[in-house]
């Protein structure tokens, strides 16, 4: 079976189970789950049960497609994502962005976990990403380009639709709370970073590392969807004391700011100009 027959074939199945059709999806990393709870669920998928989609293994990542509502918007929702470090490859990791292509989807809104290499960042800050630097991972459009799916040579210029970065921003204003924005470093995992690989991250321009978004982002940029992403710095690697890192530490952390960002999704979701 080639790519695009088993999209079709986990598009046939999904549609199979529901009747919206969304245009704007939305993927939690780890510990942002409760955002669910804010929705008007039609149908809820168990990614086991899509052909030919992986299947979540990591803590804080429930494994599931929640189609339904949201400010009056029809909404595709992956709670839980797949990485590199799982022993997927790239094509499995972002097999689902392809689905949501296929789907209809226009508007992709994008949450992770992140490690801070800017000191100027505290845990439990949300920053906009507002462009990534991706050398330390593996591109998931290497290999044969199908037309159909995008260009052989997409323009990362603007990875990060400044509109609704701009949106984002002007929605935390009225909402009083702070946005940050920075570059996010994408790698492997699923090590955290050493000292050493914290200070040359900051040392060429990133304000946030994490272990991934990138290949989703530059999939849904290749399928020509506008995108958004948002990091919940979740712990500070550059420090003077022995701080040690541990993924409860980044449940704990996403999980209470958890809210914060909930409002903001919210809030863009129901704004969003679809026809745009």
């Amino acid at each position: 079976m080639d790519v695009l027959q088993k999209i079709k074939s986990a598009v046939d199945y999904i549609e199979s189970k529901c009747s919206s059709i969304p245009q704007i999806g939305v993927i939690l990393g780890s510990g942002l789950g409760g955002f669910t709870e804010e929705m008007s669920i039609e149908a809820e998928i168990n990614y086991a049960d899509i052909p030919n989609f992986p299947v979540s293994t990591v803590e804080g990542h429930s494994g599931k497609m929640l189609i339904g509502k949201m400010g009056g918007k029809q909404i595709v929702v992956l709670s839980g994502r797949f990485h590199y470090y799982e022993g997927y490859s790239t094509q499995e990791v972002v097999f689902p962005i392809r689905v949501l292509q296929k789907m209809g989807v226009h508007h992709l809104l994008i949450t992770n976990a992140a490690g801070g290499t800017n000191t100027d960042f505290s845990v439990g800050d949300l920053m906009v990403i507002k462009d990534h630097i991706s050398f330390a991972i593996v591109n998931p459009l290497i290999g044969k380009n199908i037309d159909e799916l995008g260009t052989r040579f997409p323009d990362m210029s603007e990875p990060y639709s400044k509109k609704l970065i701009s949106k984002a921003i002007q929605i935390a204003k009225q909402e009083n709370f702070e946005l940050k924005e920075g570059v996010y470093f994408g790698v492997t995992g699923p090590t955290f970073e050493t000292r050493a690989e914290y200070k040359l991250i900051r040392l060429l321009g990133a304000d946030a590392v994490g272990m991934s978004t990138v290949q989703e982002v530059i999939t849904a940029v290749h399928a020509g969807m506008n995108v958004f992403a948002i990091s919940v710095i979740t712990d500070i690697g550059i420090r003077e004391e022995e701080n040690i890192i541990s993924h409860k530490d980044v449940l704990d952390a996403a999980n209470a700011s958890a809210p914060k960002l909930t409002s903001l999704l919210k809030s863009m979701i129901t704004s969003l100009d679809l026809a745009s």
